[in-house]
């Protein structure tokens, strides 16, 4: 059965979309486990550029299904309005299939977002502001509404005015904000059922299926291992679970249907938003690698923060996400460098340690201890055959495997489906 998951290794960003884009091409379903629109994936193929916040990244691909699963936080808005986009754009019909289970981001868990960051002012998280965290909450205090219960109007209009009731009482009384409108609220509610009405269904149901009956599968995790919200740099981290252990919650299904966990690294990093980030460089090598990659957030706009590549933090990741094999993304970026540092160690109050300490604060004190390696002259952007890339590249790439102990099967060398160097053959 097999199932090959494919999980940011850092803290998000790091091109997982056009790399599932390409895998699928040999998939039956891509399926997403974690995350709302909170977080984007970039794809560019002949169809052109897309942006997708929740639809799976293999939507462009004819024969391919494409899942989202009940780990993930619905805004049915934002996905009626890809689904539209999209299949506008595609000469076949979209195979879509949302989990009856998925639950919906609410108009007041948007405001609820935003008022709650707001009050934190300084000490604030950096979310999206898109209602994923309030969404969450209410998943986990039971309060929720699933995809499902859209096709149950009765039974919706039982639940909504006491929810909304209760949401308005602390929207207006602890934060001082403006209460949504209970018939707008039913309006919207209304709407999507009519809309989504076709997509939802028992999705779990179909990647069971699809196992079973030895079909590829690919796993699509959203943001990064070191947001994880048990594993990651807490607080400052998203409210799901990227990595491996949420795409067995988020899906429905056993540890045995995994063929492969591929963990994605840029070949540098980069973090959104507050938290502690070790190698992140604020001069104008940092900026020139923004510019260069432009690094600005696919949902927000933001500037990414941008560092020197973290090998204790990937190594972290490898080890709590059981990677057999790492995917390294725009290595064209460093094209150009004479020389390119990697972290190896921190010091930590003037002790040196490979461990990655996840107490936000003790990471904050951590500074990077840099190993340089050489950097290359020839440029890596576009290629396919990994003989053509340059001695220098493939040398970064070899001391990348050895500290952290994974071996590589692909290599992004450029945004486009087929800007892809294969080392070894990721699915079978």
């Amino acid at each position: 059965m097999p199932a090959y998951a494919v999980i940011g290794a850092q803290w998000g960003d790091e091109g997982k979309g056009k790399i599932i884009d390409f895998l699928a091409a040999n998939a039956s379903i891509v399926a997403r486990y974690s995350g709302g629109n909170n977080a984007g994936h970039t794809v560019i193929n002949d169809f052109g550029t897309f942006k997708f916040h929740l639809l799976p990244s293999g939507a462009c691909w004819p024969h391919t299904t494409n899942i989202v699963g009940n780990g993930v936080v619905i805004d049915a808005d934002v996905l009626l309005k890809e689904i539209s986009e999209t299949q506008g754009r595609l000469p076949h019909k979209l195979k879509l299939a949302v989990s009856d289970r998925a639950h919906l981001i609410m108009p007041y868990h948007v405001v609820l977002d935003q008022v709650e960051e707001k009050r934190r002012g300084r000490d604030a998280i950096g979310t999206t502001g898109r209602g994923v965290g309030p969404a969450y909450v209410d998943k986990v205090a039971r309060s929720g509404l699933r995809a499902g219960e859209l096709l149950n109007p009765e039974d919706m209009a039982l639940r909504l005015p006491d929810i909304v009731h209760f949401k308005n009482e602390v929207i207006t009384k602890i934060y001082g904000g403006t209460p949504v409108s209970l018939d707008e609220v039913f309006a919207k509610a209304n709407r999507w059922a009519a809309e989504l009405a076709p997509y939802i269904r028992p999705a779990e149901d179909i990647v069971s299926g699809a196992l079973s009956g030895g079909e590829n599968v690919i796993l699509e995790g959203a943001q990064g291992s070191l947001l994880d919200l048990d594993h990651g740099t807490y607080p400052f981290v998203t409210s799901s679970n990227p990595t491996v252990g949420g795409a067995l919650t988020g899906l429905g299904i056993g540890p045995r249907s995994f063929g492969g966990v591929a963990g994605v690294y840029k070949a540098y990093c980069t973090r959104v938003g507050s938290g502690p980030f070790p190698t992140e460089l604020k001069d104008a090598t940092g900026e020139m690698i923004r510019q260069k990659a432009k690094e600005f957030g696919t949902t927000t706009g933001r500037a990414r923060r941008v560092g020197w590549f973290d090998s204790v933090a990937g190594r972290y990741s490898a080890r709590v996400n059981g990677f057999d094999s790492m995917i390294v993304t725009r290595l064209d970026i460093l094209d150009g460098f004479e020389s390119i540092k990697v972290c190896v160690a921190y010091e930590l109050d003037g002790q040196r340690t490979e461990r990655f300490p996840i107490d936000a604060v003790l990471l904050d004190r951590c500074k990077p201890v840099y190993e340089e390696v050489p950097g290359w002259k020839g440029t890596t952007s576009g290629l396919t055959d990994p003989e053509q890339l340059p001695r220098g590249a493939r040398d970064y790439i070899s001391r990348l495997e050895e500290l952290l102990g994974i071996p590589t099967s692909l290599i992004s060398t450029g945004p486009r489906r087929e800007e892809t160097v294969v080392m070894r053959p990721l699915m079978g």
